[in-house]
């Protein structure tokens, strides 16, 4: 029994058909000033300005790169708004009016056909540079940094697994044929830019139904070198390093960028906006979200503006199903997402889903050491001995270092499967601060 458990159970309400709406773009939109990864920024717009769609308005810094600004839409800028961020804090937001006429501002222009088919590396790093992509998975991780490496790549890599419960954006994209042309578009750019021939989608083996969706699109693009993977049904293969072993044989090592060892990846969403970038000469601005849990009246995916609020979606989904239950939202998953006090947060490019269940509580009981979170930690880590390492006062950080925590995932495998209810995960998350220390 304790072999299965890393193997999770499809929650109920799960379902990757979930309905698919778009959602009109909202009278007012919300773009975050600072993020996870750039602490500062500058503005170059004062309030009352008018601004037009996709115009650069500011600039992000961070600790090694900066990060462009880009308008929503058209309208007014009305100044700065503390709503709350992804990962649970409150940050500032430029706040924008709509004017609904998404007016492209004029330096917005993408390449033609012969300026894609002739891009180099080094213009495609300065480009994923200049516009801010980063991985939209949910890492959030710069792109240039993957695009600009000098080692050998022979395997391109997109992670089309989401095998996080509730979570379907990526499918959805899949499943619309116009969305994985960008996709595969993308992957052919890279193979070119690389010299690769071994570009692959990686998807769970049980949703064969994409298949015949790609074989139908694939037909249009006659040696590409673009083709389809299924990897296993489980949690976490959607992780980097696990997905990279089923798929290739190779194992990384963990602080190591797979660059090294030939192999480039990128998420799904991360080629559309590749393409996006390339065609239009903008980042890209709506994207898949899934809406779902047991709290939400009708669960759907819907393909919104980036900047929209969190109770926009939730409204267009029916609402709550209950005023008086007490929540947890979660922002990018059951498992691996950040829980958010209220729905006063924003659609950012990095959110892929919102859950919103019944809270439940769970007496902690004393560990009983049956092992149990590390025959289910897929780092091969030992969260008990962590745990009781950051329990002993003072903490010895060198001890913390020797577990190598700074593996962890944070996948919650360790905390779904303890006997006792006890939340491992939050410790590997402290003992990974307390190791990162000087």
């Amino acid at each position: 029994m304790i072999a299965k458990s890393n193997h999770l159970q499809t929650p109920k309400g799960y379902n990757v058909s979930l309905p698919l709406e778009t959602l009109p773009s909202q009278k007012y939109l919300f773009i975050p000033k600072t993020n996870m990864r750039c602490a500062k920024a500058d503005l170059s717009i004062a309030v009352g300005d008018k601004v037009n769609f996709s115009q650069e308005i500011g600039i992000r810094h961070g600790p090694f790169f900066d990060q462009p600004i880009f308008s929503p839409c058209s309208g007014t800028y009305l100044g700065l708004e503390k709503h709350g961020y992804r990962n649970g804090k409150v940050l500032e937001y430029l706040k924008f009016e709509n004017d609904g006429k998404d007016t492209l501002d004029p330096s917005v222009k993408g390449l033609s056909k012969q300026e894609i088919a002739s891009l180099t590396q080094d213009q495609l790093v300065a480009l994923l540079k200049h516009y801010a992509a980063v991985g939209l998975g949910g890492s959030s991780f710069p792109s240039y940094v993957k695009a600009q490496t000098k080692e050998k790549i022979n395997t391109i890599l997109i992670d089309g697994v989401e095998c996080e419960p509730y979570v379907t954006a990526d499918h959805r994209a899949l499943e619309d044929e116009g969305s994985l042309r960008k996709v595969i578009e993308g992957m052919i750019v890279l193979n070119r830019i690389y010299g690769c021939k071994d570009a692959r989608i990686c998807i769970k083996a049980k949703h064969k139904e994409l298949v015949p969706v790609f074989d139908k699109v694939i037909a249009d693009y006659p040696d590409s070198g673009v083709s389809m993977q299924l990897l296993g049904s489980f949690y976490p293969q959607g992780w980097e390093l696990a997905m990279i072993k089923k798929a290739t044989g190779i194992e990384v090592k963990p602080g190591t960028l797979p660059a090294k060892y030939g192999i480039l990846n990128f998420n799904v969403n991360s080629m559309i906006q590749l393409m996006s970038i390339l065609e239009k000469g903008m980042p890209i601005m709506d994207r898949y979200v899934n809406v779902n849990g047991d709290e939400i009246v009708s669960p759907k995916t819907l393909l919104v503006r980036v900047g929209t609020p969190f109770s926009a979606l939730i409204e267009a989904c029916g609402g709550y199903k209950s005023q008086e239950d007490e929540k947890i939202l979660l922002v990018g998953g059951a498992m691996m997402g950040s829980s958010i006090p209220n729905d006063d947060c924003v659609v950012t490019r990095t959110v892929t889903s919102l859950v919103c269940n019944k809270k439940v509580y769970y007496k902690e009981e004393p560990c009983i050491r049956c092992g149990t979170c590390v025959l289910s930690c897929p780092a091969h880590l030992y969260p008990v001995l962590v745990m009781k390492a950051m329990k002993t006062m003072p903490v010895d950080r060198q001890k913390i270092k020797d577990l190598k925590v700074l593996n962890c995932m944070e996948c919650g495998l360790c905390s779904y499967s303890c006997t006792s209810k006890i939340p491992l995960t939050d410790y590997m998350r402290r003992a990974k601060v307390v190791a990162k220390l000087p």
